[in-house]
């Protein structure tokens, strides 16, 4: 039981992590996450050799620790394929967010509804795994058929749990990419 939890977990932070890489109209330091710089032969995190600030709600300032890195951030950032286009003056990295527009407000909405009933088949997953391992004791004889039951209601109720916490977080982002 506890195995299955845990693995609902990582599903749920996982999900977190692919709803941060959706780009809203708001400037957000978490869709870089996943941009990686070629730092002296190394692929390293963009937040590892740079401070990225958020001076305004559309604009994100990226100032690396290493000038020489200026033109690595932005190759990275345009192989990421964010759709942003950076800028720099020499000594930082400007991205300005375009407000996103009322077609795209609706396709990220859609990437986010699949997103997570990606997650949600995936917990549902679990759970039949969890059921599994539940009849494999049972026929062993490690269970009884009343502590089967309530190990399975226990497991229903897991399930359910994370469903809504998934429905939860999926409201949220909604509501951010509309509001943008």
């Amino acid at each position: 039981m506890a195995d299955t939890e845990v693995k609902m977990q990582k599903a749920i932070e996982s999900l977190k992590d692919t709803f941060n890489a959706i780009r809203t109209g708001r400037a957000s330091a978490s869709i870089f996450d996943k941009v990686r710089v070629d730092y002296y032969g190394q692929k390293s995190q963009l937040n590892q050799v740079s401070s990225i600030s958020i001076p305004e709600a559309r604009s994100i300032v990226i100032q690396p620790f290493d000038k020489s890195l200026i033109g690595e951030i932005e190759k990275a950032i345009q192989a990421a394929d964010l759709g942003l286009n950076p800028s720099n003056d020499g000594k930082v990295v400007r991205i300005s967010f375009p407000p996103l527009t009322a077609d795209r407000r609706k396709e990220l909405v859609k990437q986010a509804k699949a997103d997570a009933e990606n997650y949600r088949t995936q917990i549902r997953n679990i759970r039949r795994d969890g059921n599994d391992e539940l009849k494999k004791q049972q026929k062993a004889g490690e269970l009884t058929e009343d502590s089967f039951k309530i190990e399975t209601d226990k497991l229903q109720k897991l399930t359910d749990k994370y469903i809504a916490e998934i429905q939860k977080i999926y409201d949220a982002k909604e509501k951010e990419i509309l509001e943008g």
